[in-house]
């Protein structure tokens, strides 16, 4: 009988161990590279968030404006209005304003569309933070696939 047509025990048992730790070292390095792309979409769901919440804020601010406005011509006093609002959004309230549409009406478009903004950063960004998202599902798959070929292969 040939023995390089049958290998011995120790040279399969050699093989096998050579073969498992390149197995394990290739599955790290998946692992490893998919917790990486994982960590860096939830830094940037976090990122969302945060300008979500910030916008939302501009958001409160723009609107607080508009009701200061209408109190303002409702006979009450007005001089909060702009500490209440940011420089770059007073300044587009401004241009709607001298464009023809009312201080109240620019104020409240303005505060609509920086809600909206907002809301759409933050429900993206949330979803980009979920459990779901965050689970390495390419390694999962990968080892449940090795361990079915290791069992193929110790039968």
């Amino acid at each position: 009988m040939n023995t390089q047509d049958n290998p011995s025990l120790a040279g399969l048992v050699t093989d096998l161990a050579q073969n498992v730790t390149t197995l394990v070292q290739t599955e790290a390095r998946l692992f490893r590279a998919e917790l990486s792309e994982k960590l860096t979409k939830a830094g940037a769901g976090a990122a969302e968030v945060l300008g979500g919440a910030i916008c939302l804020l501009a958001a409160l601010l723009v609107l607080l404006q508009a009701l200061i406005i209408a109190l303002t011509r409702a006979g009450l006093g007005a001089g909060w209005s702009s500490l209440l609002v940011g420089v770059l959004l007073q300044a587009l309230i401004i241009a709607l304003t001298r464009a023809g549409l009312g201080a109240g009406w620019s104020s409240l478009l303005v505060g609509v569309v920086v809600a909206v903004l907002g809301v759409i950063l933050l429900r993206t960004g949330t979803a980009s933070m979920a459990p779901s998202e965050l689970t390495p599902d390419r390694t999962q798959g990968q080892l449940k696939r090795d361990a079915s070929a290791i069992k193929e292969q110790v039968r």
